[in-house]
């Protein structure tokens, strides 16, 4: 699976301002909602809901929350590069500033999975979180993460 097929050019932003995890959660539902044209108080509801399950924080100041919606008929990604990062909860305690958030249809199994492999693997790369955290607009975030894999962001 290649991230340009779940991500397009219009859902990467660079310097997203949020004060907290709720107001960043609102901020990634209101750009969501432009592209899968669901409500963005539905996404926003439903993000909520998926981090009392456990917080999708993952370390290393990155965070990937994902949700599912039986409206959708594929799975869309957006990411974001906060301005400055927020306390989110992570499971190493440190703050979140690169966040990529996953939205799949209900039935989405397999390809909900892969795009979370993907990502997962994509975002443990420090050469590739580095050129995140360095690069400055959008077109560059977009060209970092659909570039062609790497044997290291490859491997299973």
């Amino acid at each position: 699976m290649h991230l340009s097929d779940i991500l397009d050019k219009d859902a990467v932003f660079c310097d997203v301002k949020a004060a907290s995890k709720k107001q960043l959660l609102q901020e990634l539902a209101k750009f969501s909602s432009k592209f899968t044209n669901l409500d963005s108080r539905q996404i926003f509801e439903a993000l909520l809901q998926r981090e009392k399950l456990g917080s999708t924080g993952l370390g290393r100041g990155i965070a990937i929350p994902h949700v599912k919606f039986p409206q959708l008929d594929r799975v869309y990604g957006l990411f974001a590069r906060l301005a400055k990062p927020i306390n989110y909860d992570s499971v190493d305690g440190e703050p979140v500033d690169l966040v990529f958030l996953l939205l799949a249809p209900e039935n989405a199994g397999a390809d909900h999975l892969k795009a979370l492999a993907r990502i997962s693997r994509l975002l443990r790369d420090n050469t590739i979180v580095q050129k995140l955290r360095g690069t400055d607009n959008n077109d560059g975030l977009y060209a970092v993460l659909t570039e062609p894999a790497t044997p290291a962001t490859n491997a299973a």
